[in-house]
């Protein structure tokens, strides 16, 4: 039986993953790139959470390998510390703190110096989580609270202005997490974050969507008014479909000035049964909240008229393959995953718990409304039409 070397991979090569991985491509393109499987590339990115570690770098003041070079020969030549000093434009303070820690003058090797100060440079700085524990509990009942870290840091900003020791970024609270060698948040934290991933993804990854079929005598995006464009007005909903397994279906709506979520249960994806769903959801607002509707290109809503008929409320569809022109609602889509996570079968639940779902989302403090929550922004807009 032969067996597979282990995988090595060079400086340069291990530089290179860092870079793909950045730049978006997947664990599977990386590997097909190296001709090695995904968990090869997985097992370099794991340690620390997909989490680039900075590159190393000696800092200006600290003493070079020439620099210690001369001072082994000055000692061998029994010239004084002080001499040295002097020849190498240092302090006489610095040379002799270099020769005591490394063994002393009968002793002191250069290249052995030189690797044991690079070896100790290792030592991590101490995260500000780690040395304030009250600020690490708050952060963490947070988290349990399903809040996202950049949430939780936009609300300690708000919560406790001018306390730096009360606030910490949401950078360092996703570091903490991923990377656990830092042991200051428990890796079973995680499982609170919008994304299940064991480690973190970059910034410019994207799922794929696909644009669906054409329907008759629907209005596009582009004949939307601008009024609806800089989400200065309310009353203007994005919404689409989240599948589960068994042909299970929830409609979700998200109001584009408050981003308040609404979802809807929903019998089956025929467009009989996702207008009927949602022409009973409308009729839970104000008509001054519910003014128009964007939906992607999904069949479902191919009978749009009947919906505007019974709500009048103008239906528009977006572009194929554009879903950034759904933002709002493709975000909000992301997050009911934590709660409504792919291959479950949607249909067990009751319209009660989507709602408490809704309310959860619609409770958290949002960085789009300055930390405001989409709650208190819709319900101001519902005291306004009174």
């Amino acid at each position: 039986m032969s067996y597979r070397t282990r995988i090595k991979y060079t400086p340069q090569q291990r530089s290179e993953i860092w870079d793909r991985w950045q730049k978006g491509e997947s664990l599977t393109a990386i590997g097909r790139a190296f001709d090695r499987p995904s968990s090869s590339i997985f097992n370099q990115l794991s340690p620390t959470g997909g989490i680039r570690p900075p590159d190393r770098r000696r800092s200006r003041l600290a003493l070079t390998l020439a620099e210690r070079e001369e001072i082994s020969r000055g000692i061998a030549s029994d010239l004084s510390l002080r001499k040295i000093a002097l020849q190498l434009g240092r302090s006489p303070s610095t040379i002799s703190r270099e020769v005591k820690r490394n063994d002393g003058v009968s002793r002191y090797r250069a290249t052995q110096a030189d690797q044991t100060a690079w070896d100790r440079g290792l030592r991590p700085k101490r995260c500000k989580l780690a040395g304030n524990r009250l600020l690490s509990r708050l952060v963490a009942a947070k988290l349990q609270l399903e809040w996202s870290p950049e949430q939780i840091a936009g609300w300690l900003k708000t919560e406790y202005p001018g306390q730096e020791h009360h606030q910490v970024s949401h950078e360092t609270i996703y570091r903490s997490l991923f990377v656990q060698a830092r042991g200051v948040l428990k890796k079973e934290l995680q499982q609170y974050l919008r994304s299940q991933r064991a480690i973190r993804r970059s910034r410019h990854s994207s799922p794929k969507k696909h644009g669906l079929g054409e329907i008759a005598n629907m209005a596009t995006i582009r004949e939307r008014p601008s009024s609806v464009e800089d989400r200065a007005v309310p009353g203007h909903w994005e919404g689409d479909l989240i599948a589960g397994s068994n042909n299970s279906y929830i409609a979700t709506l998200v109001e584009r000035h408050t981003r308040y979520v609404m979802l809807a249960k929903v019998k089956n994806k025929d467009t009989e049964s996702v207008v009927s769903a949602l022409i009973k959801q409308s009729k839970k607002l104000p008509n001054e909240l519910y003014k128009s509707l964007t939906w992607d290109r999904g069949k479902e809503l191919s009978d749009h008229q009947r919906f505007t008929l019974a709500t009048d409320i103008k239906v528009y569809f977006c572009d194929p393959q554009s879903p950034w022109q759904r933002g709002s609602n493709e975000n909000t889509n992301g997050l009911l995953r934590q709660y409504f996570p792919k291959k479950t079968d949607l249909s067990v639940y009751s319209q009660a718990k989507l709602n408490a779902v809704a309310r959860r989302l619609n409770e958290r403090p949002r960085k789009t409304l300055e930390f405001e929550t989409p709650a208190s922004r819709f319900s101001g807009c519902v005291a306004a039409t009174r």
